[in-house]
C-alpha cells in the first residue's frame, strides 16, 4: 500500500471522469463549482450510498426486536430509539435549552460539561426542528443529507488524484463498509462535518478560495478537527499559489478562524473562561495533555491489564489499533510528499494521541480522507485488497453498528 504523488501532468488536467462531472460553462464556471451536475459515476455513488443506509437501517430495526432494554418486552422500541445514544443527547439538550439552561454551568454540581460539544451540529438541529418535530427524526435526516453530499465530494476528489473512473466509487466503498460507519448514520458530527470539509478541500483544489474558506469556517463550527482543515488548507494554498493574482486570496484563510474565535467569546461572556471548552474537555473526557508514550500505556494497560469492563477493553484495543492505522497513514502520506493531507492527519493524532488515554480514534478515522483514497489507489493494483477489505469489515462494522445501537460503549 502506498499513496504518491501524482505527476504534475495529472495535477494540470483532470481525469476525464472528473472533467465528465463538471458542467462546460467555460473556464470560469468549471474552477468555481466544487459540486457540480451529477454524472453516471455520481449516480453510482448516490446508489451505494442508499443501499448501504438501507442496509444500516435495517440493522437498526433488528436490533428493536431482538435486543430490548426489558429482556420480557412484548413490544419493540420507538422506530428511532436505537439512534439516541450517547452524545445524541449532548447535542439534543443544547438543540433545546442551549449552553447554560437555567444559569446552570460548570459551577454546577453534576454539570453535563456540554460546552465541550462544538455549536454547528446542536444549530443545525434547532434549525431542521423547525420544519421536523421529531427531535431524533432531524437528527437522522441532517446525517442523511450529509452523507450524501459527502460521499459525492469523496468520489471526486478520489477520481482527481486517481486515474481510473472507479477510483470515487472504491473510495466511497471503504468510507461505507468502514469499521465505525453507523456514525455516519447516528446524529452525530462525522456526517456533517464531511459534507462541509470535503467539498472544501474539493474547492481547494480548483483554486476557488472564497469557497474553500467559508466551507472551512463552517466546518470548524462543527468539529474542532475544521482547524487542521485549515492548517492543510493553508499549506497547499502556499505550495500551489503562483503569482500575485492568487495570492489576492490569502486574506479568505483567515475567514475560518472566525467560528472557534466566536465561541470561544461567547463562552467566556458566560463562564468568564476563555479556555472553557477545553476545560469542559478535561472535565469530562480527560483529554488533558499527556506525552504520547503516557497515552500509548494508559490505553494499552486499559485494552489488555483486565482493568476494565470486557466490553470497554474491547474498544480501547480497537482505539490502540486506529492509533496504528493512523501511524502508518502518515508515513505513507509524508513518503508520497502529499504535504498537506499529510499536516492534516499529522495535527489530528497529534490531539487524539495526547490525552490520558485514546478516545474516539476509530470514529475519527471516517475523517481521514486521504485513508479511503489511498485503499482505492491500492486496491486498484492489488485487486483482492478490495474483497478482502470487505469481508473484514463488513462484519467488523455490524458489530460496532450494534453495540452502538443496543446503548453500548463504541467509541
Amino acid at each position: 500500500m502506498s499513496v504518491s504523488a501524482p505527476p504534475r501532468s495529472a495535477e494540470a488536467s483532470v481525469s476525464h471522469s472528473a472533467r465528465a462531472s463538471t458542467p462546460a460553462t467555460g473556464r470560469r464556471g468549471r474552477t468555481r463549482r466544487a459540486l457540480p451536475r451529477l454524472d453516471p459515476a455520481d449516480r453510482e455513488v448516490l446508489w451505494l450510498y442508499l443501499l448501504t443506509r438501507a442496509g444500516i437501517w435495517a440493522t437498526a430495526g433488528a436490533v428493536r426486536w431482538l435486543f430490548p432494554s426489558d429482556g420480557q418486552a412484548r413490544r419493540p422500541a420507538a422506530l428511532l430509539a436505537p439512534w439516541q445514544q450517547w452524545d445524541w443527547w449532548h447535542y439534543l439538550h443544547i438543540a433545546q435549552e442551549g449552553y447554560f439552561p437555567g444559569q446552570a454551568g460548570p459551577w454546577t454540581v453534576g454539570w453535563d460539561n456540554r460546552e465541550a460539544f462544538l455549536p454547528g451540529f446542536p444549530l443545525t438541529l434547532r434549525a431542521v426542528h423547525t420544519v421536523v418535530p421529531d427531535w431524533a427524526a432531524a437528527g437522522a435526516l441532517i446525517s442523511f443529507v450529509s452523507g450524501g453530499v459527502a460521499v459525492l465530494a469523496l468520489a471526486r476528489i478520489a477520481r482527481r488524484h486517481l486515474p481510473d473512473h472507479d477510483a470515487g466509487r472504491r473510495a466511497v466503498a471503504f468510507l461505507l463498509l468502514s469499521p465505525c460507519a453507523v456514525f455516519l448514520a447516528a446524529g452525530y458530527t462525522e456526517a456533517l462535518f464531511l459534507a462541509l470539509a470535503l467539498p472544501a478541500w474539493l474547492a481547494a483544489q480548483l483554486q476557488n478560495w472564497p469557497a474553500a474558506a467559508v466551507l472551512a469556517c463552517l466546518a470548524c463550527s462543527v468539529r474542532v478537527t475544521g482547524l487542521f482543515l485549515v492548517a492543510a488548507l493553508t499549506l497547499h494554498f502556499l505550495l500551489t499559489a503562483r503569482g500575485r493574482a492568487a495570492w489576492r486570496a490569502a486574506p479568505w484563510l483567515l475567514l475560518p478562524a472566525l467560528a472557534p474565535a466566536l465561541y470561544s467569546w461567547y463562552l467566556q461572556t458566560r463562564t468568564g473562561d476563555w479556555q472553557a471548552w477545553k476545560h469542559a474537555q478535561e472535565r469530562g473526557w480527560y483529554r488533558g495533555f499527556h506525552a504520547p508514550w503516557e497515552a500509548w500505556a494508559n490505553t494499552w494497560e486499559a485494552a489488555f491489564h483486565h482493568t476494565q469492563p470486557t466490553g470497554y477493553a474491547w474498544m480501547w484495543q480497537a482505539e490502540l489499533l486506529a492509533m496504528v492505522v493512523g501511524v502508518v497513514l502518515l508515513a505513507l502520506l509524508l513518503r508520497g510528499r502529499r504535504w498537506p493531507e499529510a499536516l492534516y492527519i499529522a495535527l489530528t493524532l497529534w490531539a487524539l494521541g495526547t490525552s490520558y488515554w485514546y478516545t474516539s480514534v476509530p470514529r475519527s478515522t471516517l475523517l481521514w480522507w486521504p485513508l479511503w483514497i489511498a485503499l482505492a489507489s491500492w486496491s486498484l493494483r492489488r485487486p483482492r485488497v478490495q474483497s478482502a477489505y470487505l469481508y473484514v469489515a463488513g462484519p467488523l462494522s455490524v458489530t460496532v453498528a450494534i453495540t452502538f445501537l443496543t446503548g453500548r460503549w463504541a467509541g
